[in-house]
């Protein structure tokens, strides 16, 4: 039952190159332990019940007492019926035969039938299912409980070398958050003077680290899973898959995967309403393309453009370059002669940043921006706001930083454009923060402050950032 039933399916070497790369050995005591579970055995009605639900078929028994079941499945394991409860009627009882013992669940039907989580087709699947779960989980729980403790996936060569990879492509383009302080000069008159002091310590790793997007999946066939390289069982809903990088773990494990999920181009169907780590990460980016390439042809030709981010485009030219970026990626045209006006570019961009599912300035730091906004003191503000930038996640905080830097340019064209930081504050507060339980009375109130931020930002961007 340990680990010395293990046999390969597979071959089996690591190398650091991924030419030579092979599968690792996957472990096939859970497969076998599968195959040799009981199967269903239907226990049919010898009459016609007038009382059947029609979404049962004829091991439906009607109201039976309990010790009726148990006689009826007596001597023959995996043999199961469904009996109408005496104490409730209406509710029905899935009777199973298992380990010499009848074993009784409140059976439920929605469209599917279901005693748990799993949702099935048919009684007959969902018997099949709970059979094979009794029978691994009976003789093998402490290797179950075990399998963890070995895993494979931090020893697979393609893993450690699309890691290092990364991390090495990123660290090129990547500004690090920088801790600065903020103090008075007394020889000087002006309320706030801001001297940086860079500390030796790195306060932010330069790695883009993403979460999987863990989903639970059916898998056609047989499955192993790629953290303890074991044999995902069961019938349906065997593990869970990453949906931006197609990993494929068990449930238990996929707690202990590491946050190092690399999203498959394949599998990121869109640009815009993507998650921004995501996109950065599947597109091999510091930045997400949308913000670079709008920012650059605003730069290029829309500077001096007036009420620049405060003019609405026209919205279905807009709505176009969303699908354009959607369908095309970086292939996409926004130059003068595909939108010769300058504020439907500038509009996409807003609707982008709009459109994130985790905004910019992210759920669960929103409040701390939001009451460093309300310190009466400058320096003692503009410090709370620093320390909140530096919890920010790192393609959250270039992609502010990187914007915060353009709007800081627009602002050098405020004579012609008529946009200062106070009104660029005013556009993208809302824009760039969301408050948490998307209440409209709370945003209300905190537009103040959310237009304090970003002006703020804006105006102390070469020492906040």
């Amino acid at each position: 039952m340990a680990a010395s039933s293990n046999s390969s399916l597979s071959g089996s070497s690591v190398s650091s190159d991924p030419e030579d790369y092979q599968p690792p050995i996957w472990k096939s005591y859970l497969y076998q332990l599968q195959q040799e579970a009981p199967r269903p055995k239907r226990i049919t009605c010898p009459q016609e019940m007038e009382s059947r639900p029609k979404y049962y078929g004829r091991e439906f028994h009607g109201v039976i007492s309990r010790e009726y079941a148990d006689e009826l499945l007596a001597g023959a394991e995996g043999a199961y019926l469904i009996r109408e409860s005496q104490r409730q009627p209406g509710t029905h009882t899935l009777a199973l035969r298992f380990g010499q013992q009848t074993l009784n669940y409140r059976l439920f039907y929605d469209g599917k039938h279901f005693v748990g989580e799993k949702r099935f087709e048919s009684v007959h699947d969902l018997v099949t299912d709970a059979l094979i779960t009794l029978y691994i989980e009976t003789k093998a729980a402490e290797y179950i409980a075990k399998m963890t403790t070995n895993p494979i996936y931090e020893h697979l060569g393609y893993t450690s070398l699309l890691k290092d990879k990364t991390v090495h492509r990123l660290g090129r383009g990547h500004t690090e958050p920088r801790r600065v302080t903020f103090q008075r000069d007394e020889r000087i008159s002006s309320p706030l003077v801001r001297r940086s002091a860079l500390k030796d310590t790195t306060e932010k790793q330069c790695s883009y680290e993403k979460i999987h997007n863990f989903k639970v999946h059916t898998f056609r066939g047989p499955h192993w899973c790629e953290y303890c390289a074991n044999f995902m069982w069961g019938l349906i809903a065997q593990g869970v898959r990453c949906s931006d990088c197609g990993l494929n773990v068990h449930k238990q494990c996929s707690k202990l995967v590491p946050s190092d999920c690399q999203p498959d181009l394949r599998r990121i169907k869109k640009v815009f309403s993507c998650d921004l780590t995501t996109l950065v990460k599947a597109h091999n980016t510091t930045r997400p393309m949308v913000v670079d390439m709008c920012i650059r042809e605003i730069e290029l030709r829309g500077m001096k453009s007036e009420g620049l981010y405060r003019v609405p485009g026209f919205s279905e030219h807009i709505e176009d370059v969303r699908l354009s970026f959607d369908r095309d990626g970086e292939k996409v045209d926004i130059g003068a002669n595909a939108y010769a006006d300058i504020n439907i570019v500038a509009g996409a961009l807003k609707l982008y940043l709009r459109d994130l599912p985790i905004p910019v300035i992210t759920f669960d730091l929103y409040s701390k921006f939001i009451q460093a906004a309300k310190i009466p003191n400058p320096e003692s503000r503009l410090e709370a706001i620093h320390e909140a930038l530096l919890q920010l996640p790192p393609a959250h905080y270039e992609t502010l930083r990187y914007l915060m830097a353009h709007l800081k340019r627009v602002t050098m064209f405020e004579k012609d454009n008529l946009m200062n930081a106070e009104n660029l504050g005013i556009v993208f507060g809302p824009t760039l923060m969301q408050p948490p339980e998307q209440n409209a009375l709370t945003t209300l109130n905190d537009m103040r402050q959310q237009k304090l931020v970003v002006q703020l930002m804006i105006e102390h961007e070469d020492v906040l950032f």
